[in-house]
């Protein structure tokens, strides 16, 4: 099970409208167990999201590094780090 650390996490509650219509979580508890829940995965490149939608059968023809960041999924965590929740 992936821990997500306190960035992760207000990345997630800041940016959480970017995939879902409404607030799913309110604080860092409850955002934490909503991504447990969707089994949602921080990586740690672009190379590695990249590499996540590709191992996860998503059609990845023709992305390349800039395009894939704008995949709603993708939250970039600000330390090079990010994170995709499978909405």
């Amino acid at each position: 099970m992936q821990k997500f650390d306190d960035a992760v996490l207000d990345c997630f509650l800041k940016n959480q409208l970017q995939l879902f219509p409404e607030e799913v979580a309110s604080d860092r508890k409850e955002a934490e167990a909503f991504l447990e829940e969707c089994m949602a995965v921080v990586v740690e490149s672009v190379k590695e999201v990249l590499d996540y939608f590709e191992e996860e059968g998503v059609d990845m023809e023709g992305a390349d590094e800039s395009s894939v960041l704008e995949e709603a999924e993708v939250f970039a965590v600000g330390d090079g780090r990010y994170l995709i929740v499978e909405g």
